[in-house]
């Protein structure tokens, strides 16, 4: 079990979110409450961002979710934001080597999504980032921090969100795909499958 008392910055949450195995899902899909996922010591994106924001949400910040949708081809992704001084950041879990952490340094959350565009990519460079949600306060839910049963009310919440667009729609086919190198490195992986 954590010592939460420790957990008192958003980069002491991060460092923990990081050290927490990656969940692959291998008994199927799940969607862990915070407690459940303590106690099981793995998370994919979508728990760590729900964990994430429990944690905050025992230093001061409230616990604010949101999605960040690709194309059909990649994977949608979540975090967790918090809010210093009036700059936004972000936690995050991610098995990959971008997606992760943003410094409290962003004036709004479009500034905060477009810092994760060029990074958010597939295999052969193509960027995917689409869209993002309005963050969606937990505070708004019963026993989502210790319920043993799946959170799919949480995603479905999610979904209904007003989403933003992140590239014109007129502007996609013109994207520039990420280089050899940044492809390269965005197979580097921290836990193997």
């Amino acid at each position: 079990m954590i010592n939460l008392k420790k957990m008192n910055t958003p980069e002491k949450i991060q460092d923990y979110l990081n050290r927490i195995p990656f969940n692959f899902e291998k008994k199927g899909d799940s969607l862990s409450s915070p407690m459940e996922t303590i106690k099981k010591n793995s998370a994919h994106c979508f728990e760590g961002a729900l964990l994430g924001a429990y944690l905050l949400s025992t230093i001061g910040h409230k616990p604010l979710i949101m999605y960040l949708k690709s194309t059909r081809d990649d994977q949608d992704h979540v975090i967790a934001l918090f809010k210093i001084n009036g700059f936004w950041g972000a936690l995050s879990k991610t098995n990959h080597n971008v997606l992760r952490y943003r410094e409290p340094v962003y004036k709004n959350i479009r500034e905060l999504i477009m810092s994760y565009f060029h990074e958010y990519f597939l295999n052969d460079g193509t960027k995917t980032l689409r869209s993002y949600s309005d963050p969606l306060d937990l505070n708004e839910f019963e026993n989502w921090i210790e319920s043993d049963g799946d959170l799919w009310g949480i995603d479905e919440e999610l979904d209904k969100l007003p989403q933003h667009d992140v590239v014109p729609k007129e502007y996609i086919r013109k994207l520039r795909k990420a280089d050899r190198l940044e492809c390269e490195a965005s197979k580097m992986v921290e836990y193997k499958s």
